[in-house]
């Protein structure tokens, strides 16, 4: 115990004066209510939960609707329109990705000492290896070019088009031995072996960007271990089953990092954000039967369940953690304000649309964002722009499909909440040993003698409190009743909503508050003037992974790597060997004939003794050849050297 709390002592000290580590796990299309901390009781995630009440729970932390635009935002700090990705995303066969002039999170930090690794998926853009992640600033990737794959066979068969293909790489390099391993423990056991053999002498920056709970490909999209599906027979919904499997192989994968950092003795000084990259998506194309209740809306429309995170950031560097934050923050926020956070000089920063939320995530300041643009895409004919409470928007996707409530509220009878699990967790045992050792820390340099510590041990009444706390309620609202003027159908007019006291988009406002509508366009048309013109280009034939060994590749400057004939000028001794051993096998082969042609001419076999004689004269003197070659080299360099002597002399 001593010897410990003197290891966290130097630890701590040590981490004061360095860069902390920086940990990002991203969950795929994750709905809304598929965690604990948001108040269902359908799904256990005991390691998420655990990490999210021990730290910040980020409950109006917003996202884009798609994968592709959100993973942009993210590395680059800049709104979708400001990059030419505002509009849907990067298909599998198509040839464009992430602007090459744009500089990502992972070189920012590579600049200021980083290690930086990728791990899964990626969905920017990979026909040209320049467009790839060990091209824009991480050190390693293993993972796929795409924007999802079976969780077995990894393999990848595009949306709209028959091309099918292999895409699974350890950085440039194809991976074969990955087949027939579950995904979501791939990626797990890399991140584990990346955080062991880490040099602590230099702050890591881990982006783990699951596939889970993303569906796989369409003829088999939900894929879980059987006897992680055995665990939830009490969900009815067979397909709903096998999510909750694959959301709970991604809780156990949280699990495993966060240990294995404490075990590295990097937890000390490391910061870890916890977020999905979208909502869930409950039905339709790539549907992974989660849920987003109870917002409004799916993946891939303006809806505050496409867009509203599912976020939870942990770190001892935290002046106030074990709390719920509603300060408003956008995915794109998190370089700079990852920059204050490590002690970064953010005047190296190129102009984004991210504001640095550190304070307001540390210490609960006020937030410093009072607008965010959702997006603006005039190809679908649909934007959306919040400020402040209001919410504005106009249009939506796929002709209004997913523009109504969806998926499982988890709240039925039968379903339970096991806070004893949470606290008994992986994470949630790590960081209470963790935070033990704190206290001892802080209990000896500041003499405390009532036990008042900053930082306090997680307990069941937290737990519920915040749990509370993060629960988004909305009022009830009988439709057939509502006025005409105040229902949304944002097809045929606007729509305005008060988030703070509608948080599930039921009553439109938009004919009561005029001026504020105006507002809401004013600025639309502010930030549509600064848009760039979509990037999106079609599909290339030659993507087909069936012309490329039947994996999907950098099909636009692939280099194939041709064996070079190596060439002597000079024969080695070993050459040497080996020609005589030849010739001396020919000798025997012919000998052999000689004797089972007894029976012929002796013309005959004369000719064959000639031949053999000037065969064997033949290899004889090449070989005498070679020998004489190597005692005149002997000669020259004994002469050589008998020279060099008499010249000192």
């Amino acid at each position: 115990m001593f010897y410990q709390f003197v290891v966290l002592l130097v630890l701590g000290a040590v981490a004061a004066q360095k860069k902390p580590n920086i940990i990002v796990i991203v969950a795929d299309d994750m709905g809304f209510n598929d965690v604990g901390f948001h108040g269902s009781n359908e799904i256990p995630t005991p390691n998420i939960d655990a990490l999210a009440y021990n730290g910040v729970i980020m409950n109006s932390h917003y996202t884009q609707a798609l994968c592709t635009p959100s993973r942009s935002a993210f590395l680059t700090g800049k709104y979708p329109i400001h990059l030419g990705m505002q509009h849907l995303v990067i298909l599998e066969p198509e040839p464009w990705g992430l602007p090459l002039n744009e500089t990502l999170l992972p070189q920012h930090l590579k600049r200021n000492g980083y290690v930086t690794h990728a791990i899964g998926k990626w969905h920017l853009g990979f026909f040209k290896k320049e467009y790839t992640p060990t091209y824009r600033g991480f050190d390693s990737h293993f993972g796929y070019w795409q924007g999802l794959q079976d969780y077995y066979k990894h393999t990848v068969r595009a949306t709209y088009t028959p091309e099918y293909g292999y895409d699974m790489r350890r950085n440039m390099t194809v991976d074969w031995s990955a087949q027939g391993k579950y995904s979501t423990t791939l990626f797990t056991e890399e991140a584990v072996r990346l955080i062991r053999e880490h040099n602590t002498e230099n702050p890591m920056f881990m982006y783990l960007a699951h596939l889970a709970p993303h569906s796989g490909n369409d003829e088999d999209p939900l894929q879980a271990p059987d006897e992680e599906i055995a665990k939830f027979g009490y969900i009815a919904d067979p397909e709903r089953r096998i999510y909750a499997a694959m959301v709970s192989m991604l809780d156990r994968s949280v699990g495993s990092v966060i240990a294995a950092l404490r075990d590295k003795h990097m937890l000390e000084n490391s910061i870890i954000l916890f977020m999905n990259d979208n909502g869930a998506k409950p039905d339709g194309i790539h549907a992974n039967h989660g849920s987003n209740y109870p917002l409004r809306g799916n993946k891939n429309s303006p809806w505050e369940g496409a867009m509203r995170g599912v976020t939870a950031i942990w770190s001892p560097l935290i002046k106030k953690p074990q709390r719920v934050s509603n300060s408003l923050m956008h995915i794109s926020d998190w370089i700079p304000t990852f920059f204050t956070a490590a002690g970064l000089n953010k005047s190296e920063l190129p102009p984004m649309d991210g504001i640095d939320m550190w304070e307001s995530i540390s210490e609960g300041a006020e937030s410093p964002r009072i607008e965010l643009l959702h997006n603006i895409d005039d190809i679908d004919s649909y934007a959306a722009i919040r400020r402040g409470q209001w919410k504005y928007l106009y249009g939506s996707t796929t002709g209004g499909k997913g523009d109504a409530w969806y998926g499982s509220n988890g709240r039925n009878k039968e379903y339970t909440y096991d806070e004893k699990a949470v606290l008994t967790s992986q994470v949630g045992s790590t960081l209470a040993g963790f935070t033990t050792y704190q206290q001892i820390q802080e209990k000896t340099s500041k003499k405390l003698s009532d036990n008042s510590f900053t930082r306090k041990l997680l307990d069941d009444e937290i737990i519920r409190s915040l749990r509370h706390s993060a629960e988004v309620k909305c009022p009830k609202v009988n439709f057939d009743d509502l006025n005409e003027n105040k229902r949304c159908n944002p097809l045929e007019s606007p729509c305005l909503f008060n988030l703070h006291e509608d948080p599930c988009e039921q009553i439109n406002l938009a004919s009561e508050r005029p001026m504020i509508v105006l507002n809401m366009e004013r600025a639309l048309d502010r930030l549509r003037k600064t848009a760039l013109p979509i990037r999106n280009i079609p599909r290339d034939p030659n993507a087909d992974p069936a012309k490329w060994n039947n994996t999907w590749t950098n099909w636009q400057d692939y280099e194939v790597v041709k064996k070079e004939k190596i060439t002597h000028n000079t024969l080695s001794p070993l050459a040497i060997g080996l020609i005589s051993a030849a010739c001396l096998a020919f000798v025997v082969v012919i000998i052999i004939l000689v004797t089972l042609s007894v029976k012929t001419s002796a013309m005959k076999k004369k000719a064959n003794t000639a031949f053999f004689d000037e065969s064997l004269e033949q290899c004889t003197t090449h070989i005498n050849g070679k020998s004489q070659h190597f005692e005149d080299r002997e000669l020259q360099v004994r002469d050589s050297i008998r020279n060099a002597f008499r010249t000192v002399e």
